[in-house]
């Protein structure tokens, strides 16, 4: 069985013959494993009884035996002039020659089954409607490579390629499923009998080296691989997975020392392997006594054994009765059977068929209804019909069917290559890929299965264009670089991707802001103004100063309250204004810490009141200031207007106002707490909505009117003579309070997050301040350093019309 063969020229004055010049021990294999399989079912009493099986084999080497072959199927006639009707043709291994056959076949409805023409091409049955092969179709395996590689994520791979229809149909197919799956080829480079040349060679090797994938798909077949492998192993190529296809990766004779840097650690999807009982003892009992005829099994012989039947100078004659056990060869490899097992089957095929056709059951046939035939009316287009129906068991138990394109059910097993120290090879099962299995279960690597990794790698190779985008960035084609050479971006301000080569980024929720690597959103870090920072913590000792500087001015006035200057400035009201400030000091801490509910309609309600019965006292004493100096004048009784009872009621109705203002502003929209996300980005304001403006710029503007009212008073009275006139003071005081929220006004609407609330504290706690020290420090001082000042004397000196 030879299967390389020049073609000879003839000056076109006969028809081209080819020479072949080397032997294919593979395909001699499968010649004997259909004589084999033909014996057993003539053999077997239950499948076709009375009818007996015949063949005719016919060297596949060479256009005008494949020719010859087809006309004498066609003729019914043979060489020799033997006239028996072949009912099918079963071959050949080459996807290309098997297109050629069919072409011929089909016209005449006569069947072909091939055992390993893979080509997805032929299962286009418009074109070859009476091909079958046992083989599944490389469809398959090109989607379990594609899957394969994809489980271990070779993204970016190389492909060489035969220039045959096999391998160039195969690398497009490949090419296109892989893009599918994110799976990039950096280049295709073809390979033929032509590129031999060290020019050419050289050129491959220059791009291999060259290339940044470290994964290589070499896709040709059995016959092109060894030549590949003839010349590649010259060079020193080193660092590269190689991945076979399935018409080479068992093939152990392809081993050797010179190999082991390119093919150590080879993967690629076998044909699985089957079990065929007797098959290994038939094919080693060989003896060319068996087949005195055959120049085919002389040739094969004396090559195995390195001898001659001719007397030769240069080798031993050979006696015949050589053991086959003693060498090694493609031949005599019995350990597994898989490409056999399909010939095997095919041979099934075509019995179960005839054996179907010749079936009848009252008359008729039980699967397709259509009258009986008997054996000497079989014809090949009514065995075409039954093989369509075919599915029946074989000897071994495995069954034979098709799929609609009458391609067999795709198995495969994903085969390793373990090469040892002296150029062997173990080729080990690692995985399966089965299509009748459900999506997502096709592919299987098998447990505790120990892999050796190609491009002397300790574990699995790293192959790709450009390593996948990590969280926190996004994926962006470049329309002049293949998919697989996309680019990563970060994700802009606000937005996450928490996933390799994510497409898009992703906005937070609002509440959440991404963290600095952008791969998760966390909730956003809160702020308002609490009392363990410094700004809180200050502000909250300047309340307690005021408290304490309010109360300490209580008891000095207290303490003092006979004496001439605390009566003169009316104790009563003095002592509702300390009152008044303290509630002022200590409103300002409803201010700091979390905003809650009750806390947003405290402190500026409490605010509001407070403030107003301060500003309410001043005005208080303030018209006591004036009215106590018009009482003054003959024949005036204008203190009795505005005696102590007067006095309480116009405190008590301002503030009583205000009250009113701060009920309608809880009853109709009260303040409330509030997420602020509108300052910052990355963080949000608790803070006090005001719920209603109206209501917080109603108690706003009451106050400020009540202090306006004030400060034109004391201004009216600053110029009385009196030692202790507090309307200097008082007016004093008004102006420092209303320079304080005038200046408020501007800086709380313009003031972001917690520092509004800061303002607000600051603007409380200056008001206050400037109350306290204007208006009673330097009545204290007097009473504390200037004790001979407190005397009725002293303040009754300066009165108009008053003498002692």
């Amino acid at each position: 069985m030879s299967n390389t063969h020049t073609l000879i020229d003839n000056g076109y004055q006969a028809f081209p013959y080819t020479y072949c010049k080397s032997w294919n021990d593979r395909e001699l294999k499968f010649a004997r494993t259909v004589i084999f399989t033909v014996e057993e079912i003539n053999r077997d009493t239950r499948l076709l009884p009375g009818v007996t099986l015949g063949y005719r084999l016919y060297d596949g080497c060479g256009d005008e035996n494949i020719i010859r072959a087809a006309v004498e199927a066609v003729n019914g006639e043979d060489s020799k002039g033997c006239s028996h009707q072949v009912q099918a043709l079963l071959g050949h291994s080459s996807s290309g020659l098997s297109k050629d056959i069919n072409i011929i076949l089909s016209p005449l409805s006569i069947p072909q089954v091939s055992h390993l023409s893979t080509c997805a091409c032929l299962s286009d049955k418009r074109l070859y409607p009476t091909f079958f092969r046992t083989v599944p179709s490389d469809h398959f395996q090109i989607i379990g490579l594609v899957q394969f590689m994809k489980y271990f994520d070779w993204r970016w791979v190389g492909i060489i390629h035969a220039e045959e229809l096999y391998s160039k149909e195969g690398t497009a197919d490949f090419t296109k499923a892989a893009l599918k799956e994110s799976i990039c080829v950096e280049y295709t480079i073809p390979y033929s009998k032509t590129s031999e040349t060290i020019s050419k060679m050289d050129a491959i090797v220059k791009k291999l080296r060259k290339s940044s994938s470290k994964v290589v798909l070499l896709f040709m077949s059995l016959s092109l691989t060894k030549s590949f492998l003839s010349k590649m192993e010259t060079y020193n190529i080193t660092g590269k997975q190689w991945v076979g296809s399935e018409s080479w990766i068992t093939q152990v004779d392809l081993a050797s020392i010179k190999r082991k840097s390119i093919l150590q650690g080879a993967m690629g999807f076998a044909l699985p392997q089957a079990s065929i009982p007797g098959l290994d003892e038939f094919l080693l009992s060989l003896k060319p006594s068996d087949e005195p005829q055959s120049a085919i099994v002389k040739d094969f012989w004396e090559k195995v054994f390195h001898c001659s039947f001719s007397p030769s100078s240069t080798s031993t004659m050979c006696s015949g009765t050589e053991d086959l056990r003693t060498v090694s060869s493609a031949y005599t490899d019995v350990t597994h059977f898989r490409a056999e097992n399909n010939v095997y089957k095919a041979v099934y095929l075509v019995a179960n068929a005839i054996h179907a056709l010749l079936q009848c059951k009252n008359g008729s046939n039980p699967t397709t209804g259509k009258p009986c035939v008997n054996k000497n009316e079989v014809q090949p287009k009514l065995v075409l019909e039954h093989i369509k129906y075919v599915n029946t068991p074989r000897q071994n138990g495995a069954k034979v069917f098709f799929d609609e394109n009458r391609d067999s059910v795709a198995q495969y097993d994903l085969v390793n290559w373990q090469m040892r120290e002296d150029g062997s090879v173990e080729i080990v099962n690692i995985g399966q890929y089965d299509t009748s299995f459900p999506e997502g279960e096709k592919f299987k690597l098998k447990d505790n299965t120990k892999i050796v990794w190609g491009g002397n790698s300790n574990e699995v190779p790293r192959s790709v264009c450009r390593e996948p985008c990590p969280p926190g960035t996004r994926m962006a084609m470049n329309k002049f670089k293949p998919v697989c050479c996309f680019d990563c971006f970060d994700c802009p301000e606000g937005t996450i991707s928490n996933q390799s080569n994510s497409p898009d980024c992703l906005i937070c929720p609002p509440e959440f802001w991404p963290n600095k690597n952008k791969n998760k959103c966390l909730p956003k870090p809160t702020e308002y103004l609490c009392y363990k920072e410094v700004m809180g913590a200050l502000l909250t000792g300047f309340c307690c100063v005021g408290v304490f500087l309010s109360l300490l001015t209580s008891i000095i006035f207290l303490t003092h309250k006979e004496t001439p200057i605390v009566k003169a400035n009316n104790s009563e009201l003095s002592f509702l204004l300390l009152f008044s400030l303290t509630l002022c000091f200590l409103c300002s801490l409803t201010f700091i810490g979390q905003p809650s509910e009750w806390s947003c309609m405290l402190r500026h309600t409490a605010f509001g009141i407070t403030f107003v019965l301060c500003i309410s006292c001043v005005l208080g004493k303030t018209i006591v200031v004036l009215m106590a100096f018009r009482a003054t004048l003959p024949g005036s009784n204008i203190m009795k207007w505005f005696g102590p009872i007067q006095q309480r009621l116009s405190v008590l109705t301002f503030t009583l106002i205000q009250v009113v203002i701060c009920i309608l502003w809880l009853t109709i929209n009260p303040p409330f707490p509030k997420m602020n996300m509108k300052y910052y980005k990355d963080k949000i304001i608790l803070e006090c909505a005001l719920g209603s403006a109206v209501g917080f710029w109603a108690v706003l503007g009451y106050i400020g009117l009540l202090a306006l009212l004030c400060f034109m008073l004391a201004f009216l009275a600053r110029k009385l003579p009196d030692r202790f006139n507090e309307a200097r003071l008082i007016t004093f005081s008004m102006l420092i309070f209303c320079a304080v929220w005038i200046t408020f006004i501007p800086a709380y609407v313009s003031t972001p997050g917690k520092f509004t609330v800061a303002v607000e504290i600051f603007a409380i706690l200056a008001s206050s301040f400037g109350l306290l020290v204007c208006i009673f420090v330097p009545k204290c001082y007097i009473i504390i350093f200037k004790p001979k000042q407190n005397s009725k004397i002293h303040l009754m000196r300066k009165i108009p019309g008053r003498t002692l």
